[in-house]
């Protein structure tokens, strides 16, 4: 079974296609014993493209089973599980850093209130 920070390899849509590429898994386990499908962020090749503060070249690219050094982008996408094959595991320090980089841009916290930009709900807002 796929766990959060593996590093897979997974069928995305595009406008020319379906091309395999590189990503991050960032589901937990349970959420995997409950449903079909995983939630990854991608990974690229193209490290000049990726400076914004969500994203994160990892360190440890090749003990991760990839070719090229390739950034984390906080791009996530659900796809069916099925369809990734893994090749590798993120190093502790890439996987911690992804994390932040996950906290900064999903409004989202283990208390169940949202974090990032101070938790105010739409429906609050008056």
């Amino acid at each position: 079974m796929i766990r959060p920070g593996d590093v897979v390899t997974v069928d995305f849509p595009g406008v020319t296609g379906i091309k395999r590429r590189p990503a991050v898994v960032v589901s937990t386990r349970e959420y995997h014993n409950h449903r079909p499908d995983v939630i990854v962020g991608v990974l690229t090749s193209q490290t000049a493209s990726a400076a914004t503060p969500l994203d994160y070249l990892l360190q440890d690219w090749v003990g991760a089973g990839l070719h090229r050094p390739s950034p984390f982008c906080a791009f996530l996408v659900t796809l069916p599980a099925p369809t990734a094959r893994l090749i590798g595991h993120c190093s502790e320090r890439d996987w911690q850093e992804i994390q932040v980089r996950l906290a900064r841009a999903v409004a989202v916290s283990a208390g169940g209130t949202a974090g990032g930009d101070g938790g105010t709900h739409p429906q609050e807002v008056g």
